[in-house]
């Protein structure tokens, strides 16, 4: 009797076994992979570039008081910017052909005029790097040639410096090339053009501009 219990033991333990073995196996815990991050974009490094943009303001004449000027401008960029964590300091140089002028014929009966041939900055940048997008401020020096003239007079050509304030954003389109918008304002002072501008040898003339601009950069 004992022979017969011990067998249905073993055979009801092998049964089990075997149909433990059948069982489907678990399925494997689903594989996920990181996603890839891309590294926050680097503005260090030096860049050139060419802008373009309008140009209005104001000139003023000891005899004729105050006239707007306008038109445009075009020409090339060279800077560097060094980034500190999200800040971005920069240097930046650039010179413009330029066709900015305005007339009047108050107590000017055949007209004065007031023009600048060609402006360029030297100035400091600060911006603030949220990965591809750097707003920025800037300032610096402006250079530029004012020319004040009436018909039947020489006239008078002065290269003039003085300073320029504005801001701007910058825009990263790829690795090497940005593109950007800014906004300057342009005071280049006045100059006294004596009897060759008028009759008047106290004529006094100075030239003040708003630049709108944008540019595309390439950086190394």
């Amino acid at each position: 009797m004992k022979r017969v219990l011990f067998a249905l033991v073993g055979l009801t333990a092998l049964t089990g076994a075997a149909a433990a073995a059948d069982l489907p196996r678990p399925a494997a815990a689903p594989y996920y992979k990181a996603p890839v991050v891309a590294p926050a974009y680097n503005w260090t490094g030096f860049y050139i570039g060419i802008n373009g943009g309008g140009g209005f303001g104001r000139s003023t004449w000891d005899t004729t008081g105050g006239f707007n000027t306008s038109g445009g401008l075009v020409g090339g960029t060279v800077g560097y910017n060094w980034q500190a964590g999200q800040a971005v300091f920069g240097l930046e140089g650039d010179i413009d052909w330029a066709d900015i002028n305005g007339t009047t014929n108050s107590a000017c009966p055949l007209g004065c005029k007031t023009s600048d041939n060609w402006l360029s900055t030297v100035r400091g940048r600060l911006g603030y790097a949220a990965d591809r997008f750097m707003p920025f401020i800037t300032g610096g020096a402006a250079f530029g040639d004012i020319k004040a003239t009436t018909p039947g007079f020489v006239g008078a050509d002065n290269d003039k410096a003085g300073w320029t304030l504005g801001a701007g954003l910058e825009f990263a389109l790829a690795q090497n090339w940005t593109a950007k918008a800014e906004y300057l304002y342009v005071d280049l002072g006045k100059f006294n053009c004596g009897l060759s501008c008028s009759a008047f040898t106290t004529d006094n003339v100075s030239f003040k501009t708003n630049l709108i601009r944008a540019g595309v950069n390439y950086r190394f």
